[in-house]
């Protein structure tokens, strides 16, 4: 049974399902571009302080209860009754509420935390907490005769504040609503004109409270600043992945069309050569009157301009069938032993007759002694040809081209063709060594050609495991060198021995 193919809407239908993950990411974007824009009395800012104020409570859930196990057992040690005991039973179920609500808060998500209904929950946790430091205060220790208990309370309770001002610094209000009634009961109980210490220790307390409820704002103000800067990290990551995610939509997009491109082309190899060899060959055969006189001079002259016409049209589509190839990977080397230098001296005298029309001067420089090249011989032949080509075409008459065959640093071989013609600008090599890519002064000083030759001679020397680099300096000239790889030179094996071998012994 045929499976029927997709019809073209039905791919735009898959194209347009495939990248779900760009529109994920663009909200993620916006959602975070939102949160880095927030101020502090809105929903979502609200609900993340919020949540960091959870954190920092269950982060130090056993800082308090540690507090007071301390602080209860040095009260019974020191003489104290079981009222101690029973403060510290107290003050740990008071906490205890505010842990359970801090808990059940950062197991909730962010969009999920309601701040208006919260934030007063959490403040009136922490007043139920401070109903234990306020019974705290109450305790006395008559039986155990210790006159500056009032002075140890108000340290503990300087502590405790202190503890709070750092656990509570996310939650505006967290250390009035702990301490307020504390320190009014411990106003009440010890402060006494004839008591001047525990009158003095009063006022440290009153003023500790604005002091670090100051404290607690700055550094609300810190967690604040951070909650921005990971904001726009955030920000900044979400952007990053949709930058990334468009680059490689648009370069797998690129790539295929790229490759659909060179698989027709090289696919439509006979489909554009035979045609136009049936062209070539009728116009060559009218042209040169195989079948009989043409009695117009014209359609002879027409004859001859289709069959050039034609040379043509088959040289450009040659190119770029070869180049289509060599994108696709479709190219197959044919490797076989060859002398580079004996190639590129015959690529020179063939390209003699096109330098001495416009009196230009070939100057060979040919290291002696070279190994054979591993490499195909077609391939080195184009790259020669279309080296020595676009030097012969870009220079001025009267000019030299340097053609230089030798060694590289690496004990690879290479081939350098160095001309005196205009250069190339350094902005526009790039496009030279693109396909159809022609520079701008080149193209003013020479005739123009297709813009095939030098991408098709990087393509065959990356065939080869090779290196192609073009430099060139306006007015100064143009090299270009094609550099075939070390493991492409074949080492001379030593010669056989010549002499007869020793007769055996009878």
């Amino acid at each position: 049974m045929a499976v029927p193919h997709p019809s073209s809407a039905d791919k735009n239908i898959v194209d347009r399902t495939k990248p779900h993950r760009n529109t994920d990411v663009a909200r993620a974007v916006r959602r975070t571009r939102d949160r880095l824009s927030q101020q502090a009395g809105s929903p979502a800012f609200d609900s993340e302080m919020l949540k960091i104020h959870a954190r920092a409570i269950l982060n130090s859930a056993l800082a308090i209860p540690l507090l007071v196990l301390v602080i209860s057992a040095a009260g019974l040690f020191a003489g104290m009754d079981h009222g101690i005991l029973v403060w510290a039973l107290v003050t740990a179920a008071c906490y205890a509420g505010l842990y359970v609500l801090a808990r059940r808060v950062d197991g909730m998500a962010v969009g999920d935390v309601d701040a208006e209904r919260l934030r007063p929950l959490f403040l009136l946790g922490h007043a139920v907490s401070g109903i234990g430091w306020a019974y705290f205060v109450t305790l006395g220790c008559a039986g155990c005769g210790f006159a500056d208990l009032p002075v140890v309370q108000a340290v503990i309770l300087l502590m405790a504040i202190a503890a709070t001002a750092l656990i509570g610094s996310s939650l505006g209000g967290a250390m009035v609503a702990t301490f307020a009634l504390p320190v009014a009961v411990y106003a009440v109980a010890a402060a006494r004109p004839s008591m001047p210490v525990e009158t003095i220790m009063t006022a440290l307390l009153v003023i500790s409270l604005p002091f670090f409820t100051y404290v607690a704002r700055h550094l609300n103000q810190a967690a604040v600043m951070l909650l921005s800067f990971r904001s726009e990290k955030d920000a900044l990551i979400a952007e990053l992945e949709t930058a990334k995610a468009i680059s490689d939509e648009a370069r797998r997009r690129a790539e295929e069309a790229n490759l659909a491109k060179s698989r027709f082309l090289a696919s439509m190899s006979h489909e554009l050569r035979t045609p136009l060899n049936a062209i070539l060959g009728f116009s060559e055969v009218m042209a040169g009157e195989v079948l009989g006189p043409i009695e117009n001079e014209t359609y002879r002259e027409y004859a001859g301009d289709i069959h050039g016409s034609g040379k043509h049209l088959l040289h450009l589509i040659n190119e770029i069938l070869d180049l289509s190839r060599i994108e696709a990977g479709g190219y197959q080397l044919n490797e076989e032993p060859l002398s580079l230098a004996a190639i590129v001296d015959e690529c020179c005298h063939m390209m003699e007759l096109k330098a001495r029309q416009k009196n230009l001067r070939f100057v060979r420089q040919f290291e002696p002694g070279l190994p054979l090249l591993l490499a195909d011989e077609r391939c080195v032949r184009q790259i020669a040809l279309n080296l020595l080509s676009n030097a012969v075409k870009f220079t001025s008459t009267g000019g030299e081209i340097r053609v230089r065959v030798g060694w590289t640093a690496g004990g690879g071989q290479y081939l350098a063709v160095r001309d005196n013609g205009p250069g190339i600008p350094p902005d526009e090599i790039p496009v030279v060594l693109a396909a159809f890519g022609q520079g701008s002064i080149a193209i003013k000083s020479a005739e123009q050609g297709t813009g095939l030759g030098l991408p098709i001679v990087q393509g065959l020397v990356r065939l080869h495991g090779g290196v192609f680099d073009l430099s060139s300096r306006l007015r100064e000239g143009t090299e270009a060198i094609a550099a075939f790889p070390p493991t492409r030179v074949m080492e001379e094996l030593p010669a056989l021995p010549t002499g007869r071998p020793a007769a055996r012994a009878g």
